[in-house]
């Protein structure tokens, strides 16, 4: 019996209806499924009584969930897709995403078209996209404070975000940088539609294996984005506050002190998306962010030399 899973946004009454109707279509067929909410994605939020609030990488895996699954269908917006990253990366599950949300730059296609889409989905009828992810690390000497996995990008600033912050920032073995921002952003290629182009960073396409380190409103005309190999790591040291706040994917994360170090680098695990289409970024682009459509014609009332 093939085995399918279902991951859907329960803060949403569509993703809630759309998913108890699809886990009975998909058994009617003969289809074991397992369906589960992302909230079992989502990092958790600290504070200052509790800094720390870590859940480990395996225990994110929903029951039923393992390399056994076709897919998963994954019901939401860009946040849900987040989530659900985590769930099912370390599995090595294909997901396909059905935009329930608002923007779906993550999205695969729109729920008016999911009776294609699953048809698709259980013919086999697609093709795998795998994204790269960040494994991010706060440490405390050699100890392991908090981990997560990281689709988009980490952010690193003060609370509230409202003066300069001071950060040495070493990638791989080159000599360590100062970096005086309101925070800074570490991202991947798949982050770099999201945080990182709205701070001043470069888009740069998903196949392309890099990372880009990005100032938050930096103090300094050098200070600008950052492209590297995923190769390196990055090491980064809070330098003249004595706690700052790390956000990951939009979503969780920790408190970081100054005798704490944050440490990145490229995730063993991929995002495997399924794609109905061969993958086409430039169409997305223009699609979700208008890019590279033509300029906007003048308007016919106005006489012009």
């Amino acid at each position: 019996m093939p085995k399918a899973g279902i991951i859907y946004n329960d803060i949403k009454p569509i993703a809630s209806r759309v998913a108890i109707e699809l886990k009975d279509k998909l058994t009617a067929a003969g289809w074991e499924v397992c369906i589960t909410s992302s909230a079992g994605g989502i990092l958790g939020y600290s504070s200052p009584e509790s800094p720390v609030c870590h859940t480990p990488l395996d225990a994110l895996t929903p029951p039923g969930f393992d390399s056994e699954m076709k897919f998963a269908i994954v019901l939401g917006g860009d946040g849900t897709v987040l989530a659900a990253s985590r769930q099912v990366a370390p599995c090595r599950i294909p997901i396909l995403a059905i935009n329930t949300g608002h923007m779906g730059f993550l999205t695969e296609t729109y729920l008016n078209q999911l009776p294609q889409a699953i048809e698709q989905a259980i013919a086999g009828e697609y093709e795998i996209e795998e994204r790269a992810m960040l494994t991010v690390k706060v440490l405390r000497g050699e100890s392991v404070l908090w981990e997560a996995l990281c689709l988009n990008e980490m952010v690193l600033h003060r609370e509230p975000l409202t003066s300069m912050c001071h950060f040495e920032i070493a990638v791989g073995r080159h000599a360590p940088v100062d970096i005086a921002a309101d925070g800074v952003i570490v991202s991947t290629p798949t982050g770099s539609t999201a945080y990182s182009l709205s701070a001043g960073g470069p888009v740069v396409t998903p196949g392309v294996p890099v990372l880009q380190l990005v100032p938050i409103c930096p103090h300094s005309l050098a200070s600008r984005a950052l492209v590297f190999p995923d190769t390196e790591p990055v090491n980064i040291y809070p330098v003249n506050i004595p706690r700052l706040v790390m956000v990951v994917d939009g979503n969780g994360g920790c408190y970081v002190f100054a005798e704490d170090r944050v440490y990145l680098e490229r995730s063993q695990y991929t995002v495997q998306f399924i794609r109905l289409q061969p993958p086409e970024f430039f169409r997305i682009l223009r699609e979700k962010l208008g890019w590279g459509l033509p300029h906007i014609a003048k308007p016919t009332s106005v006489e012009l030399p």
